[in-house]
């Protein structure tokens, strides 16, 4: 156990030998170094979004659970936000607003998982995400073949496009929306997903039933809903291996030939955030907000 003061709160941080990856050998406290020396490019992307945490304490191999409720014991400094529950009363979930709080939750062995709205406009999304996830034997290079034809349709329709890697085996593509309700952001995400799987049927599929991926990416629509979440920028995944869900350049979607070249570890973030920066930012910028096209 490790005592420790971030920001005048005092952290008490546990087990920072213990293996958490095991593929690559990362510690726990690694993993809790990695979210504060990048803090200052993680929290803009989680900053006023109510939190989901899938905690695995022993690792990837060992128990995971997902929560949303504030997790007992949690400090009275933490922020946390109402959400709305629909049919059932509001609950209260954890909000990273700073350095104390990130650390803090980061002890705990978390993915940071957000919706696509902030708690100052609940329901109302602020951006839409495309979860291409594919289907074996198609890996992240078929996702980013349709990750360059999607790109190009958001554009048409006025939108700019990011894009991350899952942290797993796909890709993310995210843009930056004047908010809207959730309903209208998901229908026309379905749309474009059941428009893909119609243009490209032998490289995309829009259903979730999981006989039809093999081969394909599905475009997985649906994290647009109000009370879906989706990896966020940064966070660590429960895999064998430290990965990270790491924004990447158009450059590099369209030279991607192998899987490996997308596949980002904890170790490889401070250089691509020294060399690049933020590769997300414009998502943060209100500027490059667009509303959804009319009709």
């Amino acid at each position: 156990m490790t005592v420790t003061e971030v920001e005048g709160r005092r952290l008490t941080l546990t087990n920072l030998d213990k293996v958490i990856h095991p593929a690559s050998g990362t510690t726990k406290g690694e993993l809790v170094h990695h979210y504060a020396v990048n803090a200052g490019t993680v929290l803009p992307h989680l900053h006023d979004r109510p939190l989901s945490f899938l905690r695995y304490p022993d690792g990837p191999g060992g128990q995971r659970f997902f929560t949303k409720n504030v997790p007992p014991g949690t400090p009275g400094w933490v922020k946390t936000c109402e959400v709305p529950r629909h049919g059932d009363s509001p609950a209260r979930q954890v909000m990273a607003q700073d350095l104390p709080s990130l650390v803090w939750a980061a002890n705990l062995v978390v993915e940071f998982h957000t919706p696509q709205w902030r708690s100052t406009e609940p329901e109302w999304a602020d951006r839409l995400v495309l979860d291409l996830d594919p289907g074996t034997p198609a890996t992240v290079v078929e996702c980013c073949r349709l990750a360059r034809w999607l790109r190009d349709r958001l554009t048409e329709d006025g939108l700019a496009c990011y894009a991350k890697t899952s942290g797993s085996k796909g890709l993310h593509l995210l843009c930056p929306l004047v908010p809207t309700p959730s309903a209208a952001v998901t229908a026309y995400a379905r749309s474009l997903a059941e428009l893909a799987a119609a243009e490209m049927p032998e490289l995309a599929v829009a259903v979730m039933r999981r006989a039809a991926r093999p081969g394909k990416v599905f475009v997985d629509y649906s994290q647009n809903a109000a009370s879906k979440t989706t990896a966020a920028p940064y966070t660590l995944r429960a895999r064998e291996r430290a990965e990270v869900s790491t924004p990447v350049s158009w450059d590099e979607v369209a030279e991607c030939r192998d899987p490996r070249e997308l596949a980002f570890t904890l170790a490889d973030i401070p250089a691509r955030i020294a060399d690049r920066g933020d590769l997300l930012g414009g998502l943060l910028n209100a500027s490059r907000a667009r509303p959804l096209p009319s009709g």
